[in-house]
């Protein structure tokens, strides 16, 4: 039968939590001073942090270990962080052509409306402007 700690947990097993693993031949220490009860769900920037950690050419199976985290798991964070930054960089905000077009619409726009506008006062055949009566 298995040593437990503290918690009931085989010792060298994983918690419920998914925290990290329980070392073993220590007295039960908590590796990497990661609290197997405390963690319990990865922060958007906790997660940032290690696919950098990652991109910077850490061995994903050393930091599953370390982390308490599984390979796959690491490997799919890894992943969207690069698809997300793909989309942001592919991206253009501000494209100035894509504001001179836009400008040069609403200016047509505007033309159009006048045209339209003289070309109903020509059609009346009424004076463009009053005279004055003496």
């Amino acid at each position: 039968m298995r040593e437990r700690d503290i918690t009931g947990a085989p010792i060298g097993g994983r918690s419920p939590e998914g925290g990290a693993p329980v070392a073993e031949g220590n007295g039960g220490q908590i590796r990497s001073g990661f609290d197997p009860g405390a963690v319990r769900r990865w922060s958007p920037q906790r997660k940032q942090e290690v696919v950098l950690r990652i991109l910077r050419g850490e061995p994903v199976d050393e930091l599953s270990r370390e982390l308490g985290v599984e390979i796959y798991r690491l490997e799919e964070w890894r992943r969207k962080a690069l698809l997300g930054m793909e989309t942001a960089l592919r991206e253009r905000s501000g494209d100035p052509l894509n504001t001179e077009l836009e400008q040069a619409m609403k200016r047509i726009g505007e033309l159009t409306m006048e045209n339209e506008l003289l070309r109903m006062r020509c059609e009346k055949k009424v004076p463009q402007t009053r005279r004055r009566l003496k």
